[in-house]
């Protein structure tokens, strides 16, 4: 039975279409076939297919601009609901299973003290080094205010969010509480871009795109387990991203001149933080620590590590990660539905001198 593929709703998200195998997803099977294995010297296929397939390193700014991005939405008509609100109209009510339910106009929410944190966001269907992971500093006040203004019931247990577009997720009210999710009006500095959530959206560290919802209307406070709209369709209601890592420097295939490289990369671990990033040249048989960059705890961190190649040759790099809490990055390989891809980002690089 084939199974759904991309889901993020509202920020990030799409419609489940049939999965089919990407550029970057032959390369990398073409890279397993033909780089596995220690380095060893160059072969004349390897580097044909390097030719073929090279693909650039990764140049990724520690804060993503606005305009980079990544953008995944649950429909085609997201962005056009996003684009025809106006602020004249908009109002986000706060209602339900709460003793004092309240609504907010847009000058409400500029009027609330502003707390900046700076969040790494990812869709549940990035693949092992894809590039549907971003990091910015998101502006505006905790759910949590609102909420503890409202006062949910004691038998309250969810709270669902709405956007303009009629996506729908939720967070447990537990989850809503613990001060750290935002309800954003202003990313890097700027005023919310309309096509990542203007006025207000659900900024959830640790959790996929699914629950980030975008172009809030309504905050409802249920006393039951609400199913969003990819939970009907069989998908991860916890949402808790994993730990995983990629490598930005080489490119796959890229080919190289001279043996000493710096070789560079982001690991992300959400909610289980960053302990340590290890690489192998060797395809998996040994590893070496990299050097991890300072972040704060809900962004990516960078890091290094200087490689010295002992000959020209073909090598497989492999990268692999571990939390702060001690939960290492899973390596075997699976497909996104229903709780997100795993599986170790691995590519070829190709020293042609030293």
């Amino acid at each position: 039975m084939p199974s759904p593929t991309r889901a993020e709703g509202s920020a990030p998200g799409t419609r489940t279409r049939p999965r089919s195998i990407s550029r970057r997803g032959f390369i990398g099977a073409a890279g397993a076939l033909l780089g596995a294995g220690v380095a060893r010297p160059a072969e004349a296929g390897i580097f044909f297919w390097g030719r073929l397939f090279a693909v650039p390193p990764r140049d990724t700014p520690f804060i993503t601009p606005n305009d980079q991005f990544y953008r995944v939405n649950y429909s085609d008509h997201s962005l056009e609901v996003g684009a025809s609100l106006r602020l004249d109209q908009w109002s986000l009510p706060v209602y339900g299973a709460v003793e004092r339910p309240s609504r907010l106009r847009y000058a409400d929410v500029l009027e609330q003290r502003v707390s900046e944190r700076m969040v790494t966001l990812q869709c549940v269907d990035n693949e092992p080094g894809g590039s549907l992971m971003s990091n910015a500093m998101w502006g505006g006040f905790p759910l949590s205010r609102l909420l503890e203004q409202a006062g949910p019931s004691e038998t309250a247990r969810d709270v669902v969010l709405r956007g303009a577009d009629g996506y729908h997720d939720s967070i447990t009210l537990e989850r809503a509480m613990r001060g750290d999710v935002l309800l954003a009006h202003s990313m890097n500095g700027s005023a919310l871009p309309r096509d990542h959530g203007y006025p207000l959206r659900a900024v959830v560290p640790g959790i996929f795109g699914i629950k980030n919802v975008k172009w809030l209307t309504e905050i409802e406070v249920v006393e039951f387990d609400h199913q969003g709209y990819w939970q009907e369709r069989g998908w991860t209601d916890e949402g808790v991203i994993p730990v995983t890592s990629r490598i930005d420097r080489p490119g796959h295939y890229q080919f190289l001149r001279g043996g000493r490289q710096t070789v560079r990369g982001l690991a992300f671990g959400g909610l289980h933080g960053i302990e340590r990033v290890e690489l192998s040249v060797d395809g998996g048989q040994t590893w070496r620590d990299a050097t991890l960059a300072p972040a704060p705890p809900d962004a990516w961190v960078p890091w290094t590590l200087e490689w010295e190649a002992p000959a020209p040759g073909a090598y497989t790099l492999v990268v692999r990660a571990q939390g702060r809490d001690g939960v290492r990055q899973v390596a075997t390989a699976s497909r996104a539905y229903p709780s997100g891809t795993s599986g170790l980002h691995t590519i070829v690089a190709l020293v042609q001198t030293l």
